[in-house]
């Protein structure tokens, strides 16, 4: 920012998404520091990588770029309201999720088998991680509105941008992209990576979308999502699973004990 002449005091904290561990150090590193917070954009992420576990027990992507961005949310959530009532200003809460939330699971989200290796689709599981964060979104946003708080979120699909996320698995870009020549300089044929943030910056500051919460944009336009992105009761019953695994302090060890267990059983 201050290369390209933005003048602004910039604060670089640690923070890794795909260990609960390091959220939760993060947040109470930040509420320290006794800052406001008007806005959270939700970006971090990876995608196609072969079946792994996060240190916490739980499916690599799923983890990465979902359950450590509900727990993250939810933990800054106090910070938000506050900052939103005292400032008068409405607090902006972004997902970066994907137009690919619809290539996922036919179930949607595989939440008795979120951790077993059977099954396991690279490309699916990618999907099925975008598709959690926008039921979380639209969850979220359910239960704000009933607060009558003054936060707002929404989910935004960013389209390609010029990063390496791709690195894990060339075929599954070409089919995201069809249109783009995958080469070892695949992220010079995209869009740069600030040049795509407009998305999300339109969603987080525009003015037009004052009060407007719980939808679905791409290219700055509201879009209409899968039908399982809008099952209300999907979202519910995501919603008290994530609760289960980030907020509980469970070890990786009774997650691991629990999927056998889960595993067994429907065997």
């Amino acid at each position: 920012m201050q290369e390209v002449g933005i003048h602004a005091r910039i604060h670089v904290m640690e923070l890794d998404v795909s260990s609960l561990q390091s959220v939760r150090k993060f947040v109470i590193s930040f509420k320290s520091k006794n800052l406001p917070l008007n806005v959270l954009i939700n970006n971090a992420g990876i995608m196609g990588c072969p079946f792994s576990l996060s240190q916490d027990g739980v499916e690599l992507q799923f983890a990465t770029n979902y359950l450590g961005h509900f727990l993250l949310t939810n933990l800054l959530l106090d910070k938000m309201k506050s900052t939103a009532e005292e400032s008068k200003i409405e607090g902006r809460i972004v997902h970066v999720s994907s137009m690919v939330h619809k290539y996922t699971y036919d179930s949607g989200i595989r939440m008795h088998k979120i951790n077993e290796a059977a099954g396991y689709s690279t490309h699916k599981a990618y999907g099925q991680s975008k598709l959690a964060l926008m039921l979380h979104a639209n969850e979220l946003s359910r239960r704000l509105t009933q607060e009558k708080a003054n936060v707002t979120i929404n989910s935004v699909h960013p389209g390609a941008v010029a990063t390496k996320i791709a690195r894990h698995h060339t075929l599954l870009a070409v089919r995201l992209f069809p249109s783009t020549q995958i080469t070892d300089t695949f992220a010079t044929s995209l869009f740069s990576v600030f040049l795509k943030s407009i998305a999300q910056c339109f969603v987080a500051l525009h003015p037009s979308l004052c009060k407007v919460t719980g939808k679905y944009f791409v290219d700055c336009k509201e879009a209409k999502p899968s039908s399982l992105a809008m099952d209300a009761e999907l979202a519910e019953n995501l919603w008290h699973f994530s609760a289960e695994l980030a907020l509980s302090k469970r070890s990786s060890k009774t997650l691991r004990e629990q999927n056998q267990s889960t595993t067994s059983e429907e065997t």
